[in-house]
């Protein structure tokens, strides 16, 4: 998969039987290049520091460790200090979604999809709104499944994918997922989806971090694009 935008070519049966098309949000449907999680991964920061009285230093050091550990930053902080879930997500996702630009071309490409559209997200359905909105592609999504949904266990969670698939009645060979993170695609290809993952512009190093690298979950992974609206217009003409 290493220095390839595809790990498969698109060809007309692979997109042709899709009924249902799941999209993570955070640089997934708005690009790595945008840098708005780095708002957020700020905001997670000072949420810790405050929280423990840390030096931010030492804070970011516990937020990058928890979220290894227990999959977001929120499940680590519910598990080893009973915060309340609904401050953390008010707090850290209060950012400025002018740094996302519209994406018209995105917007149509999305809508002409066919089939249902799903934002299935670790953040919250505020802020899942709040994002689309800006990108101008909102009104073309079914629903949104936020962590709020997946009773706080965020992806990889398996019992999370399930209580998806199971509200919406997703079968797996009839739906696509498309994440940032190749780790969030392994039970998506267990449940019989197609998956693609979506990387930086190139492959450009962003703010995230090397660890956040996913090597050893590539043969979850069916496509690699670097340019979501591209590569759903390329589907749907194959």
């Amino acid at each position: 998969m290493t220095n390839q935008l595809s790990a498969h070519r698109i060809t007309a049966d692979r997109f042709s039987h899709v009924t249902d098309w799941v999209f993570d949000l955070d640089n997934t449907l708005y690009p790595h290049h945008s840098n708005l999680f780095s708002q957020i991964d700020v905001k997670m920061t000072a949420y810790v520091s405050e929280l423990l009285q840390m030096e931010r230093d030492e804070a970011r050091t516990l937020q990058k460790n928890l979220y290894r550990e227990y999959g977001t930053t929120l499940n680590g902080l519910m598990e080893r200090y009973s915060i309340d879930p609904d401050d953390f997500l008010e707090k850290v996702h209060d950012i400025d979604y002018s740094w996302l630009d519209p994406d018209p071309r995105l917007g149509d490409a999305i809508r002409a999809l066919p089939g249902r559209k799903f934002i299935f997200t670790n953040g919250d359905r505020g802020h899942a709104e709040r994002a689309a909105r800006q990108l101008g592609v909102l009104d073309h999504f079914d629903d949104i499944f936020d962590i709020v949904a997946a009773g706080l266990l965020p992806k990889p969670a398996a019992a999370t994918y399930d209580k998806f698939v199971a509200l919406h009645r997703v079968v797996g060979e009839n739906a696509v997922m498309f994440e940032d993170l190749a780790r969030n695609l392994a039970v998506p290809k267990k449940l019989g989806m197609t998956t693609v993952l979506v990387v930086p512009n190139n492959f450009e190093p962003t703010f995230t971090e090397i660890w956040e690298q996913d090597a050893n979950e590539e043969d979850d992974v069916d496509f690699v694009t670097d340019n979501l609206a591209d590569f759903l217009e390329t589907a749907m003409k194959a």
